[in-house]
């Protein structure tokens, strides 16, 4: 019988505690580590068979494979490769799975140092948000040789609802960086969309009904509109920056392809306004008080319809 391998987490924040409590309640061993000591210790105290570990090279002596749940590829390259990172105590033949929204060529960057030592990595970014990791009901998007991602396919099963595999490493995070900015262009006309409706006198509640039963929907009109915009709370957990980091990252693989994108560019260009005006850590949901600002129209429920 296959041994169940130890998992080590890193990253213990909105999305990596829920992912890694899933796993501990599926029986997985776990070693965890986070910067900031307390969310690891928190989550440990609640399971038995999970430890916390001071640096990621401890982490990895105590792991078959590691999972990485991190902002941006330059954290996941310094966990993995730093002077206490994971490649000094990782056995030969571990696994890194890299679940961030990481560059596709610092991932491959990564992968290629890692390989010199006879470990391997996969790269599974998600989509889903927080909602999706509570649920465990995460889409993954991987990219790694068949072996590698039949070895973390037991993983991914327990913490998501949909696997896609894309090809080679890096092809993860290449799809991770496209999906975010068909998202993040969507968004941005969801937007002025239902700002020129409310001008016009429509009701934002009734026009995202309809954007929901007509070719307008999308995940923006679904999840977001109604319960996070007309109800005043933009309070989604996903940081403005983040969504701007990941459409920077779709441009420049762009340009690195000569690739001709007009409208990223110019969402690009938008969404870098929007970032400098909400500020650092803000929601992505400030995206909308930006453009209300501009247009001075806020898209409340209700219309002059009567």
């Amino acid at each position: 019988m296959q041994k169940t391998p130890n998992i080590g987490f890193i990253g213990i924040g909105v999305m990596g505690a829920p992912m890694a409590t899933h796993l501990a309640q599926a029986g997985y061993h776990l070693t965890v580590h986070d910067l900031n000591r307390q969310n690891a210790e928190q989550l440990a105290s609640r399971f038995g068979a999970m430890t916390v570990a001071e640096t990621p090279k401890a982490v990895a002596e105590q792991s078959d494979i590691v999972i990485t749940m991190l902002p941006s590829g330059e954290y996941v390259r310094a966990v993995a490769l730093g002077e206490q990172g994971l490649l000094h105590g990782f056995k030969r033949d571990a696994l890194l799975l890299d679940t961030s929204s990481s560059e596709p060529w610092l991932t491959a960057a990564t992968a290629q140092a890692l390989a010199a030592r006879q470990i391997a990595m996969v790269d599974a970014p998600v989509s889903g948000a927080r909602a999706g990791a509570e649920a465990a009901e995460l889409v993954f998007m991987v990219g790694g040789d068949h072996e590698s991602v039949a070895r973390v396919m037991p993983v991914l099963r327990v913490i998501g609802k949909e696997i896609f595999h894309l090809g080679p490493v890096g092809a993860g995070h290449t799809m991770k960086c496209i999906n975010n900015t068909i998202t993040a262009m969507t968004f941005l006309a969801t937007t002025e969309g239902l700002v020129l409706g409310k001008k016009a006198g429509l009701d934002p509640d009734v026009m995202t009904d309809v954007l929901n039963h007509s070719t307008g929907m999308s995940w923006i009109s679904r999840t977001h509109i109604k319960q996070r915009i007309a109800s005043r709370k933009f309070d989604d957990p996903f940081r403005l920056e983040l969504m701007l980091k990941d459409i920077g990252i779709a441009a420049k693989l762009a340009q690195d392809l000569n690739v001709s994108l007009p409208l990223s560019a110019k969402g690009l260009d938008l969404w870098r306004e929007a970032n400098s005006h909400a500020g650092s850590g803000a929601s992505v949901s400030e995206l909308v008080r930006w453009v209300e600002r501009l247009t001075n129209t806020e898209i409340t429920p209700g219309s002059a319809l009567g």
